[in-house]
Protein backbone atom coordinates (compact mmCIF):
# COMPACT_ATOMS: atom_id res chain seq x y z
CA UNK A 1 0.00 0.00 0.00
CA UNK A 2 0.96 3.28 -0.98
CA UNK A 3 1.92 5.24 2.68
CA UNK A 4 2.65 9.09 2.01
CA UNK A 5 3.15 11.55 5.40
CA UNK A 6 -0.38 13.31 7.08
CA UNK A 7 0.40 16.73 7.13
CA UNK A 8 -1.37 19.67 9.46
CA UNK A 9 -2.01 22.93 8.57
CA UNK A 10 0.94 24.27 9.57
CA UNK A 11 2.69 22.11 6.64
CA UNK A 12 4.54 19.84 9.95
CA UNK A 13 4.12 16.01 9.82
CA UNK A 14 2.25 14.67 12.52
CA UNK A 15 2.13 10.43 11.37
CA UNK A 16 1.66 8.33 8.44
CA UNK A 17 -1.51 6.80 6.45
CA UNK A 18 -2.09 4.40 4.64
CA UNK A 19 -3.87 4.78 0.89
CA UNK A 20 -5.25 2.09 -0.84
CA UNK A 21 -3.96 0.23 -3.16
CA UNK A 22 -6.78 -0.64 -5.46
CA UNK A 23 -7.59 3.27 -5.92
CA UNK A 24 -3.94 5.03 -5.25
CA UNK A 25 -2.01 2.47 -6.56
CA UNK A 26 -2.96 1.32 -9.84
CA UNK A 27 -1.34 0.96 -13.32
CA UNK A 28 -1.87 4.05 -15.34
CA UNK A 29 -3.89 3.60 -18.11
CA UNK A 30 -2.95 6.61 -20.56
CA UNK A 31 -6.16 5.82 -23.05
CA UNK A 32 -8.67 5.74 -20.19
CA UNK A 33 -7.53 9.05 -18.80
CA UNK A 34 -7.84 10.29 -22.38
CA UNK A 35 -11.15 8.90 -22.84
CA UNK A 36 -12.10 10.31 -19.83
CA UNK A 37 -10.67 13.79 -20.16
CA UNK A 38 -12.20 14.40 -23.88
CA UNK A 39 -15.53 12.97 -22.42
CA UNK A 40 -15.53 15.97 -19.56
CA UNK A 41 -15.19 18.74 -22.10
CA UNK A 42 -17.47 17.38 -24.36
CA UNK A 43 -19.83 17.55 -21.79
CA UNK A 44 -18.75 20.92 -20.96
CA UNK A 45 -19.71 22.34 -24.70
CA UNK A 46 -22.85 24.23 -24.78
CA UNK A 47 -23.70 22.97 -27.91
CA UNK A 48 -25.23 26.53 -28.91
CA UNK A 49 -22.94 27.97 -32.07
CA UNK A 50 -25.12 28.61 -34.64
CA UNK A 51 -24.75 29.98 -38.08
CA UNK A 52 -27.12 30.88 -41.30
CA UNK A 53 -26.76 28.60 -44.13
CA UNK A 54 -28.25 30.10 -47.88
CA UNK A 55 -31.29 28.73 -47.96
CA UNK A 56 -31.63 31.21 -44.66
CA UNK A 57 -29.68 34.56 -44.96
CA UNK A 58 -32.11 37.36 -46.54
CA UNK A 59 -32.46 37.91 -49.97
CA UNK A 60 -30.27 36.23 -53.37
CA UNK A 61 -34.07 34.98 -54.64
CA UNK A 62 -32.97 36.79 -58.11
CA UNK A 63 -30.36 35.69 -60.55
CA UNK A 64 -28.09 38.59 -60.73
CA UNK A 65 -27.33 37.98 -63.97
CA UNK A 66 -28.02 35.99 -67.46
CA UNK A 67 -26.37 32.77 -67.79
CA UNK A 68 -24.72 33.22 -71.03
CA UNK A 69 -23.18 36.36 -72.85
CA UNK A 70 -21.96 38.25 -69.98
CA UNK A 71 -18.17 36.86 -70.02
CA UNK A 72 -18.65 36.43 -66.13
CA UNK A 73 -18.86 33.25 -64.27
CA UNK A 74 -22.28 31.81 -64.15
CA UNK A 75 -23.82 32.56 -60.61
CA UNK A 76 -27.89 31.85 -59.52
CA UNK A 77 -27.84 33.78 -56.13
CA UNK A 78 -25.44 35.99 -54.80
CA UNK A 79 -26.43 34.43 -51.09
CA UNK A 80 -24.27 31.51 -52.29
CA UNK A 81 -21.46 30.70 -50.23
CA UNK A 82 -18.56 32.41 -51.90
CA UNK A 83 -20.22 35.56 -51.94
CA UNK A 84 -19.77 38.28 -49.33
CA UNK A 85 -22.90 38.37 -47.02
CA UNK A 86 -23.68 34.33 -48.16
CA UNK A 87 -24.77 31.68 -46.08
CA UNK A 88 -22.46 29.22 -44.63
CA UNK A 89 -21.43 25.98 -45.99
CA UNK A 90 -22.36 23.49 -43.97
CA UNK A 91 -23.28 26.11 -40.83
CA UNK A 92 -23.22 24.30 -37.40
CA UNK A 93 -26.66 24.66 -35.52
CA UNK A 94 -27.28 23.93 -32.10
CA UNK A 95 -26.55 20.40 -30.70
CA UNK A 96 -25.85 18.49 -27.63
CA UNK A 97 -22.46 16.78 -27.43
CA UNK A 98 -22.93 15.48 -24.19
CA UNK A 99 -22.20 11.40 -24.25
CA UNK A 100 -21.53 8.78 -21.67
CA UNK A 101 -18.78 6.51 -20.85
CA UNK A 102 -19.03 3.04 -19.34
CA UNK A 103 -19.25 3.46 -15.66
CA UNK A 104 -16.47 0.67 -15.60
CA UNK A 105 -13.93 2.89 -17.73
CA UNK A 106 -14.66 6.28 -15.43
CA UNK A 107 -13.56 4.22 -12.53
CA UNK A 108 -10.61 2.77 -14.27
CA UNK A 109 -9.73 6.43 -14.99
CA UNK A 110 -10.16 8.12 -11.72
CA UNK A 111 -8.28 5.60 -9.92
CA UNK A 112 -5.51 5.92 -12.70
CA UNK A 113 -5.82 9.77 -12.38
CA UNK A 114 -5.18 9.66 -8.25
CA UNK A 115 -2.78 6.97 -8.80
CA UNK A 116 -0.42 9.38 -11.31
CA UNK A 117 -0.40 11.89 -8.17
CA UNK A 118 1.32 9.41 -5.72
CA UNK A 119 3.64 8.51 -8.65
CA UNK A 120 4.56 11.88 -8.66
CA UNK A 121 4.81 12.60 -5.10
CA UNK A 122 2.20 15.38 -5.64
CA UNK A 123 -0.35 14.62 -2.97
CA UNK A 124 -0.55 16.09 0.41
CA UNK A 125 -2.61 14.43 2.48
CA UNK A 126 -4.55 17.19 5.74
CA UNK A 127 -5.20 15.72 8.88
CA UNK A 128 -8.14 17.96 8.73
CA UNK A 129 -8.47 21.40 7.22
CA UNK A 130 -11.37 23.74 9.07
CA UNK A 131 -11.59 27.45 9.05
CA UNK A 132 -14.14 29.54 11.21
CA UNK A 133 -13.99 31.72 8.92
CA UNK A 134 -13.76 33.13 5.25
CA UNK A 135 -10.54 34.64 4.71
CA UNK A 136 -8.55 34.47 1.38
CA UNK A 137 -5.13 35.46 3.85
CA UNK A 138 -6.01 32.38 5.41
CA UNK A 139 -5.95 29.79 2.87
CA UNK A 140 -2.88 32.06 1.14
CA UNK A 141 -0.91 31.40 4.35
CA UNK A 142 -2.19 27.42 4.32
CA UNK A 143 -1.19 26.76 0.80
CA UNK A 144 2.07 28.69 1.85
CA UNK A 145 2.76 26.50 4.46
CA UNK A 146 2.69 23.48 2.18
CA UNK A 147 4.68 25.05 -0.30
CA UNK A 148 2.00 24.95 -2.88
CA UNK A 149 2.86 26.63 -6.06
CA UNK A 150 0.94 28.28 -9.66
CA UNK A 151 -2.22 25.15 -9.88
CA UNK A 152 -3.66 22.92 -6.44
CA UNK A 153 -6.84 21.11 -6.44
CA UNK A 154 -8.47 20.96 -2.49
CA UNK A 155 -10.68 17.98 -1.94
CA UNK A 156 -12.73 18.06 1.03
CA UNK A 157 -15.08 15.82 2.59
CA UNK A 158 -18.23 17.51 3.17
CA UNK A 159 -19.26 21.27 2.10
CA UNK A 160 -17.66 23.71 3.48
CA UNK A 161 -18.75 27.71 2.63
CA UNK A 162 -15.71 29.08 4.58
CA UNK A 163 -13.09 27.15 2.76
CA UNK A 164 -14.51 27.15 -0.43
CA UNK A 165 -14.95 31.43 -0.40
CA UNK A 166 -11.50 31.52 0.83
CA UNK A 167 -10.30 29.25 -2.46
CA UNK A 168 -12.27 30.92 -4.74
CA UNK A 169 -10.25 34.18 -4.70
CA UNK A 170 -6.81 32.96 -5.17
CA UNK A 171 -5.79 31.86 -9.22
CA UNK A 172 -5.15 28.17 -10.38
CA UNK A 173 -6.88 27.00 -6.41
CA UNK A 174 -10.08 24.91 -6.95
CA UNK A 175 -11.87 23.38 -4.49
CA UNK A 176 -14.05 20.34 -4.95
CA UNK A 177 -16.25 17.19 -2.78
CA UNK A 178 -15.62 13.98 -3.25
CA UNK A 179 -18.73 13.08 -5.08
CA UNK A 180 -17.83 15.90 -7.85
CA UNK A 181 -14.23 14.62 -8.20
CA UNK A 182 -13.44 14.22 -11.71
CA UNK A 183 -10.13 13.11 -13.72
CA UNK A 184 -10.05 17.13 -15.40
CA UNK A 185 -9.20 18.09 -12.32
CA UNK A 186 -7.21 16.03 -10.89
CA UNK A 187 -4.43 16.31 -14.10
CA UNK A 188 -5.47 19.84 -14.60
CA UNK A 189 -3.76 21.19 -11.13
CA UNK A 190 -0.08 19.92 -10.30
CA UNK A 191 -1.24 19.50 -6.87
CA UNK A 192 -3.58 17.30 -4.96
CA UNK A 193 -4.65 18.23 -1.67
CA UNK A 194 -6.96 15.89 0.30
CA UNK A 195 -8.34 15.53 3.71
CA UNK A 196 -8.00 12.89 5.81
CA UNK A 197 -11.47 12.43 5.92
CA UNK A 198 -11.90 12.79 2.02
CA UNK A 199 -9.45 10.20 1.86
CA UNK A 200 -11.86 7.71 3.74
CA UNK A 201 -14.53 8.74 1.79
CA UNK A 202 -13.20 7.93 -2.11
CA UNK A 203 -11.59 4.43 -0.68
CA UNK A 204 -15.32 4.03 0.69
CA UNK A 205 -17.22 4.54 -3.14
CA UNK A 206 -14.85 3.25 -5.41
CA UNK A 207 -12.30 0.43 -3.20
Amino acid sequence: MPKVALLNVSGEKVGDIELNDSIFGVKINESVLHDAVKNYLANQRQGTQSAKTRAEVRGGGRKPWRQKGTGRARQGSIRAPHWVGGGVSFAPKPRDYRYELPRKVKRLALKSALSSKIIAENIIVLDELNMTMAKTKDMLNILKNLSIGKKALIVIGEKNENIIKSANNIPGITTTLVNTLNVYDILNHEKFIVTKEAVQKIEEVYA
